[in-house]
């Protein structure tokens, strides 16, 4: 597989989407986070986009987001979070796995994803994301294989504020399983609140211990 294609293709997308500011409609908006949304171009539902404010410079939000040892910390909605393969050194493939919720209706979900890190002008850092089929981590019969189409963080210098960043996360997951599509597009707005709300309190708490 030519992971340095896909990631490619994968990072023009997530920019593509940063940068057609059209169609979107307001979801939510509580917390300092503002969800978004329209219908996908790459599957039957749709990409969501949250946007909010997180203290720290783009280069040390992206890297803390992606370490495993952070990220087990900080995400709360996974209950397990590794890197399988470094491809370079900014290019992974990670194995991620949700908890259940909603009282037990949606059961946790596993992800192997195609991870992606790259840099533009003006101190932008962006993570480009995909899942893929990976010969080393088959499917595991306990948990439900979910799928990630294009999907990624745009993290950009924040002008009035330097040394915090805005971070806009573009999703658009396939849960897999017989979970309506009523049910999953209802769940989906709550949980990019989520990750934007505790990325911040983990880069927060990062930044507090002196790194």
């Amino acid at each position: 597989m030519d992971y340095k294609k896909i990631a490619d293709e994968i990072s023009q997308k997530v920019l593509s989407y940063h940068e057609d500011n059209s169609g979107w409609k307001l979801a939510k908006s509580p917390k300092d986070v503002i969800v978004s949304w329209k219908p996908s171009k790459e599957y039957s539902g749709n990409i969501y986009r949250g946007e909010g404010i997180i203290e720290g410079v783009p280069e040390k939000v992206i890297s803390f987001m992606y370490i495993d040892e952070h990220r087990r910390k900080w995400d709360k909605a996974l209950k397990h979070y590794s890197i399988l393969e470094h491809i370079d050194q900014d290019t992974v493939i990670c194995r991620s796995v949700t908890h259940s919720y909603g009282m037990g209706l949606i059961s946790s979900r596993e992800f192997v994803d195609l991870v992606h890190i790259r840099r533009y002008d003006g101190g932008v850092v962006t993570t480009n994301t995909i899942s893929i089929d990976y010969e080393k981590c088959p499917v595991d019969s306990s948990n439900v294989r979910g799928f990630n189409n294009p999907c990624g963080y745009v993290c950009s210098p924040l002008p009035e504020n330097p040394a915090h960043s805005k971070l806009v996360a573009y999703i658009q997951p396939e849960l897999g399983g017989l979970l309506p599509r009523s049910v999953v597009e209802s769940a989906l707005p709550n949980n990019v609140i989520g990750l934007i709300v505790n990325a911040r309190e983990g880069m927060k708490k990062f930044i507090q211990s002196g790194n």
